[in-house]
């Protein structure tokens, strides 16, 4: 007969491992969940520094483009209108006719610019994407796991 098969000792019955405690097995198991909590949060560090160097850099330059887009845009509005305001110039409500025209283009145009960024904004996101499945995949591992072991 195998001698490891029926030594009741400190070694398991099957096969022949030494046996460990409870409180081996619970430290092994927080050792375990510690290490697991830790690569998370620091994926998901590290997810969320990306995000916020790509808006760091991404901040700036959109400053400055913002700026001188408005300044060329003030410029642009004057020179259209001053073109209308020409092309109208023999009624008394030239002028006024000038800012209508290019004010209802601006709304017009200016509205199809928010009509789209709102549907980009809502398609995007600054969750941290990949982190959060990864947290789904291991809830699913865990569930899978819980039932294995029951």
């Amino acid at each position: 007969m195998n001698s490891n098969v029926y030594n009741i000792g400190d070694r398991n019955r099957r096969t022949g491992a030494p046996e460990r405690s409870l409180k081996e097995t619970v430290n092994e198991t927080v050792s375990e969940f510690k290490e697991f909590v830790e690569t998370r949060i620091a994926m998901l560090r590290s997810e969320m520094r990306e995000k916020i160097a790509m808006v760091k850099f991404a901040a700036p330059l959109a400053l400055v483009g913002a700026v001188f887009a408005l300044t060329a845009w003030l410029l642009l509005t004057a020179a259209i209108v001053a073109i209308l305001a020409v092309a109208f110039a023999g009624t008394p409500y030239g002028p006024f006719i000038a800012l209508l025209i290019v004010g209802v283009a601006y709304l017009i145009i200016g509205g199809g610019a928010l009509w789209i960024a709102y549907g980009r904004l809502n398609s995007q996101s600054l969750m941290p994407e990949r982190t959060l499945n990864v947290l789904k995949e291991d809830k699913v591992w865990l569930q899978n796991e819980a039932r294995t072991q029951l």
